[in-house]
């Protein structure tokens, strides 16, 4: 009697494991409509892909990237500035600052400003024309910003504001420095290659985006 009822409750485990097993995957095939989780069900079941193509649908999900951010560019530069008198001589009338500075640059693009005619679709095939790559900011890192020395002449007090005009010389340097590296050309090319992906990831098989 012990061994029939041990028989039982293992035939009993079995079955239910195999109908626990068939329900899973029967809600796994349902719902595994997109990305690697959907060449797996398609493998699993042999049904073809499937791919929301819908242009409205494609656009959104692009979008919702909102803007990437995909480049950031620091340096560390020495800027100097000077307030001069046209009539005395510096050690009288001069006032000159040198500025140590940290910032960065952090560029992208913005994808919300993507338009459903920036996308067209042909089956499995998608070409994506994306918006212009941007500067989204210029930040100097005040914890590593500093003044590195402050000369005054004798006749004139030091200048209240010549530090924050020295800083805002420095952030324009920054930027300008990062554009002159091409910043934004890398910035494209980073989101052209973020995309990609995503669009490989919802089932598209050629992609081609600039």
């Amino acid at each position: 009697m012990i061994g029939r009822s041990r028989i039982s409750s293992v035939l009993l485990a079995l079955v239910l494991g195999l109908v626990i097993g068939g329900v899973l995957l029967v809600i796994f095939v349902r719902h595994a409509t997109t990305g690697i989780w959907n060449e797996v069900a398609a493998k699993i079941t042999g049904r073809s892909l499937t791919l929301d193509s819908s242009l409205p649908t494609v656009v959104s999900k692009i979008q919702q990237l909102q803007r990437l951010e995909t480049v950031t560019y620091t340096m560390d530069k020495v800027v100097d500035g000077s307030r001069e008198n046209a009539y005395l001589p510096d050690f009288l009338a001069g006032d000159k600052l040198l500025l140590i500075v940290h910032g960065q640059v952090i560029a992208g693009i913005d994808l919300s400003q993507l338009r459903p005619s920036d996308v067209q679709i042909r089956g499995r095939r998608i070409q994506v024309h994306l918006p212009q790559a941007e500067v989204f900011t210029t930040t100097l890192d005040n914890s590593r910003t500093r003044v590195f020395s402050r000369e005054t002449g004798l006749l004139v007090a030091a200048d209240p504001n010549l530090e924050s005009e020295v800083r805002a010389k420095a952030q324009q340097d920054l930027q300008q420095a990062a554009l002159d590296d091409g910043i934004l050309e890398t910035a494209r090319k980073n989101a052209a290659a973020t995309v990609t992906t995503m669009l490989l990831g919802l089932g598209f098989e050629q992609v081609q985006v600039q």
